[in-house]
């Protein structure tokens, strides 16, 4: 039986036992044990150390203390990590690498490490790094750690992203340490030596503990690559048991069907990043055999609270471990003592609660104006800050339009999705743009302008222009009145020139033959009007002419278009739709494949072929 060790104490020994308990034979073993599988290869614990020695050598000829950490794979990210903490170097985590958010990281760090833009100059390892036994005279000999410090501050949680101003959270490596043992004691034994399989980033604090440090700590073996959708499980070879650490977003989405084999080695899955509605985790439970384990807590207070809807229960939080919590008295949020806060005073979260019994609590709503869409965070005063900043805006106010998973909301609200609506008092450029260009290309500018700073996902998808905010008699400004001028919809332009005929573009990820992007659709696209009447949805002709528009502006593909290959659509995007294009460009066979999906799952696929000649009729 493998005998976990504390995080703090993870690499201090070989494979992260006592090396008086593992001797010969065994240790070899030991060694080659996974730590992790990357395309169906294991990574073994010999490799895992040899590449966090990697990174302590570069790192510890670095100066300065504070590097940021950028990286999708899982793996890599868990060896950087630990061969920074070995170096003493404090670890910024972002949430993505969008311009903004590398500007304000340019002003708090001394060093980037993984997959930040090339202006910033990552650190990467070279030959002499990867292949040093870290001063040993021997090829073989185990590098030697140390055990880390509880009090080293070895991580912030860089929480900017579509929250507006950039916000920091430390956290001491004793915080990070208790509350994998909080994990561990809870929901040990229940998922036993089981992989980690993950639709969730590392890069917030819900992944980095639950698919890198939790299993790290105690033998168990992850997979690198974040899946996309579900529909990715994969069957695990030999029946391998595996837990599935994902969100809302993904579970509201589940396919039709899954396969026996996908779903048979699932023994648990965990959601965080926002409520599971009792509906969900019924059908999660009904299709892939486990009902959710869901997390609740914060990047500022780590985990509090957990519950799983099984048949019967109620929709309250179990407090976790250690935690003591309270109600406040004249607000009723949620006030907790927690060792995985910096300090033992009472914290005060945004979240109201009702007192169900001393271990359980049930949520009633947020009391700040931070909300979440697809379990993203979003600062709505932030997005008013971005508006504001704008020569086209004089005022503005944005609210989150379409709450169906909560209680209390109005009639008109409930039907509606979730987005992100905009009431926008124009500045005298701002009336211009409207006179000479249209309310569509105002629209496009302000969204263009947040791009920067803001993911799609929070972007404003509907806009209303005002002389002035509405105000009641106290001079205040509702939200009852802002959502009653959203019942008449603004009249549409009549002017094919005014409306777009591209998405809105975000770069997620690319290679020498490989881009992958993000396409928000226009909800006024040109391509819309007239397919179909009454439902409309993006032609196919539409979708292939993008991926080949795209797939030249990123690749030196040859001049004449000469046929398509396997070409599938298979589900509808619709106006205002999210979607992931995938471009793979394979020189020897000149052509450009494609896929485009989204959390509803692939909508198309084909492959384009290229030559210097125009094709044979």
């Amino acid at each position: 039986m493998f005998n976990p060790p504390d995080l703090l104490t993870l690499l201090s020994a070989p494979s992260g036992r006592n090396p008086g308990q593992v001797q010969g034979q065994k240790q070899g073993q030991e060694r080659e044990r996974p730590f992790a599988w990357r395309d169906g290869k294991p990574l073994s614990h010999a490799w895992l150390v040899t590449q966090v020695a990697a990174w302590r050598r570069l790192l510890s000829r670095q100066a300065g203390s504070r590097f940021a950490l950028y990286s999708s794979d899982s793996a890599t990210f868990a060896c950087i990590l630990l061969g920074a903490w070995q170096a003493d170097k404090t670890i910024y985590l972002p949430g993505d690498v969008l311009p903004a958010t590398c500007a304000n990281l340019s002003a708090l760090v001394d060093g980037y490490l993984g997959e930040f833009p090339p202006q910033y100059a990552p650190l990467a390892l070279d030959i002499d790094d990867a292949n040093a036994n870290d001063g040993h005279n021997h090829s073989h000999a185990e590098p030697e750690f140390k055990a880390l410090l509880p009090d080293f501050p070895g991580l912030v949680i860089y929480t900017s992203g579509s929250t507006g101003e950039p916000q920091a959270v430390p956290k001491f490596l004793s915080q990070l340490a208790t509350e994998v043992a909080s994990l561990e004691q809870l929901f040990g034994s229940r998922i036993g030596n089981a992989d980690v399989v993950s639709t969730v980033s590392h890069q917030h604090i819900y992944g980095l503990l639950f698919k890198i440090l939790w299993p790290l700590t105690n033998g168990r073996v992850i997979h690198a690559q974040q899946i996309a959708y579900l529909e990715e499980l994969q069957p695990q070879p030999e029946g391998k048991p595996v837990i599935l650490i994902s969100s809302p977003a993904h579970l509201r989405r589940l396919p039709g069907t899954f396969t026996r084999d996908q779903v048979a080695s699932i023994r648990a899955i965990f959601s965080s990043g926002g409520p599971l509605v009792a509906e969900v985790a019924v059908a999660a439970g009904a299709l892939l055999g486990s009902i959710p384990v869901e997390v609740y807590g914060s990047s500022e207070t780590g985990g509090v609270a957990w519950r799983q809807r099984v048949v019967g229960a109620d929709d309250s939080w179990q407090v976790m471990p250690a935690i003591t919590w309270r109600v406040g008295v004249n607000d009723d949020v949620l006030e907790i003592c927690s060792p995985h806060l910096p300090d033992s005073d009472w914290y005060a979260l945004a979240d109201q609660v009702q007192l169900i019994d001393p271990q359980r609590f049930r949520l009633k709503g947020r009391v700040d104006r931070i909300v979440k869409v697809e379990e993203k965070r979003i600062s709505l005063d932030g997005l008013e800050r971005q508006l504001k900043a704008m020569k086209q805006v004089a005022d503005a106010r944005v609210l989150l339009i379409g709450q169906p998973e909560l209680q209390h909301t109005s009639q008109h609200e409930s039907r509606q999705r979730q987005r992100i609506a905009a009431f926008v008092v124009p500045s005298a450029a701002g009336l211009q743009v409207l006179a000479t260009q249209g309310k569509l290309a105002l629209n496009r500018m302000l969204r263009n302008g947040m791009a920067h700073a803001v993911e799609a996902v929070a972007l404003p998808r509907s806009w209303r222009y005002l002389d002035a905010m509405p105000v009641n008699a106290q001079g205040k400004t509702t939200r009852a009145d802002l959502l009653a001028l959203l019942e008449s919809p603004a009249p549409a332009s009549s002017n094919p020139a005014e409306l777009p005929r591209k998405p809105l573009v975000r770069m997620l990820e690319q290679e020498t033959d490989r881009v992958l992007l993000e396409l928000t659709v226009p909800a006024d696209l040109l391509y819309f009007d007239g397919h179909f009447d009454g439902a409309s949805i993006l032609p196919g002709v539409v979708q292939l002419d993008w991926a080949i528009s795209y797939g030249r502006q990123y690749f030196p593909l040859a001049p004449h278009f000469r046929g398509m290959l396997g070409l599938k659509f298979q589900r509808v995007i619709l106006p205002g739709a999210v979607v992931q294009l995938e471009l793979l460009h394979d020189t020897q066979k000149s052509s450009l494949a494609f896929r485009m999906m989204s959390a509803a799952g692939p909508h198309a696929s084909g492959r384009i072929t290229f030559g210097a000649g125009h094709a044979a009729s």
